[in-house]
């Protein structure tokens, strides 16, 4: 077998290859299409014949509504160097008085329990809850601790909490956030606030590409879906549930609210609440007339902030937990539940498994189609083989649909950090989609 020979066999397999990678992004730039379509519908309708009637929510009306006791969930393994001040500004900031904070630490985390205890001393509603097991363990077995930790808390002191809430140890909560989980729990048994990242440096692009995923997927994705299912997967931070999800689901699985078999326990509990007839809302909630503002982008807007990994190392162990648990854990322990809506966001959750190995075959098309161009440049006079890809073909106009596919993808999701960050950051919001992927 000859050089010739070789390069054969390797264009069949790159025209191959390109043609499962053209189809592959044409399918997910429509599914991703579709969404942008549904948003939009939404965006009239509410405009036309909601907007019109609805009374703007104002900090007054918030405050009005009478203080339910809250529980505030944070599970902390090795956060000594964050927890401390996190804990500090959340009791500083929140505008907000019938709430206890639960931190869940481990026993051979000493670093971690002191910092916690110094809040302890100095705040009578921040309580310590320490496992029976040393760390680390999943999220889960933590929170879980912590419920029995909040139990016992309420059969010593006589508060019965209505309402638990899920924070991290890296969150900035808005000072009205807790008044909006007091406004909708328990009308509805979840509600989840939009979690957005604090904004880095401008040239930290590992740590601003979460600026862009997380604006495009709670300000306008999670919106398209409440609507289309009428259920949403927590995020694990910013959401709050009704004292009876928790009785429903720990009735349901032997007194054990979150599963220990996932990474992503949270993603699982928002299917397993529509599986149960519990109800849920995306609450994106934009309050007019406050009196303390927020000094974060977008004030009005009630949600949690938080920092995100800013190394590559990181951040890629942190996706590979979430495309992990998401994907290959959640379709073993959640199957495909009933209803043509839910399994679509099944889908369209579990397509990550796909599109993240497209992306790699997508970069070895494009060498090998460089590495053609470039023995034709400079080696003129050789055997031309025919090109991979020829105008008017079926292909060429799948690529050039994907293409404008593209453009659109770019084109929302610089929207979305518009709405939320501004122009500027729209702007860096384009490299930082070839830098993330």
């Amino acid at each position: 077998m000859d050089a010739s020979d070789v390069l054969a066999i390797a264009m069949v397999f790159a025209m191959v290859l390109l043609i499962f990678v053209s189809v592959a992004f044409l399918l997910s730039g429509l599914d991703d299409l579709f969404f942008d379509i549904c948003y939009f519908c939404r965006w009239v309708y509410r405009r036309l014949f909601v907007e019109r009637k609805r009374v703007p929510l104002t900090e007054d009306a918030l405050l009005a509504r009478p203080q339910q006791p809250i529980a505030v969930m944070v599970p902390a393994w090795d956060e000594s160097a964050v927890i401390r001040p996190m804990l500090t500004n959340m009791v500083r900031s929140l505008n907000y008085d019938a709430y206890h904070v639960f931190v869940g630490t481990y026993p051979n985390d000493p670093a971690t329990h002191r910092e916690v205890d110094a809040v302890c001393a100095l705040y009578p509603n921040v309580h310590r809850i320490v496992t029976p097991h040393d760390g680390p363990t999943n999220k889960a077995d933590c929170l879980n601790w912590i419920l029995q930790g909040i139990r016992r808390y309420e059969r010593e002191s006589g508060i019965r909490f209505e309402i638990f809430v899920m924070q991290d140890c890296e969150d900035v909560i808005h000072p009205l956030c807790y008044r909006v989980f007091n406004l909708l729990v328990p009308r509805f048994d979840m509600v989840q606030v939009p979690v957005l990242a604090l904004l880095p440096k401008w040239y930290q692009f590992t740590a601003g590409h979460y600026i862009d995923e997380f604006a495009q997927l709670h300000y306008k994705d999670l919106a398209v879906r409440e609507r289309l299912n009428r259920s949403l997967p927590a995020a694990g931070v910013g959401c709050a549930f009704s004292r009876r999800a928790f009785d429903i689901i720990a009735e349901r699985n032997n007194n054990i609210v979150f599963s220990v078999d996932s990474l992503t326990e949270d993603y699982e509990f928002g299917f397993r609440m529509k599986q149960y007839g519990l109800t849920q809302i995306f609450a994106q909630v934009w309050v007019q007339g406050q009196r303390h503002r927020s000094p974060l982008p977008s004030p009005n807007l009630v949600c949690v902030r938080e920092f995100f990994p800013a190394t590559p190392r990181a951040a890629v162990r942190q996706k590979s937990r979430w495309v992990l648990g998401i994907t290959l854990q959640g379709w073993e322990n959640l199957g495909w539940m009933r209803g043509f809506w839910t399994r679509y966001m099944l889908v369209r959750d579990r397509k990550g498994l796909l599109t993240n190995l497209v992306n790699v075959l997508a970069y070895l098309v494009v060498f090998a189609v460089t590495g053609m161009w470039l023995a034709n440049h400079f080696y003129p006079d050789s055997y031309r083989y025919p090109p991979l890809l020829e105008k008017g073909t079926w292909l060429w106009y799948v690529i050039l649909a994907n293409g404008v596919l593209l453009v659109h993808r770019v084109s929302m999701r610089a929207y979305c950090v518009y709405r939320i960050y501004g122009w500027q950051q729209a702007l860096l919001s384009i490299p930082r989609m070839v830098w993330g992927n």
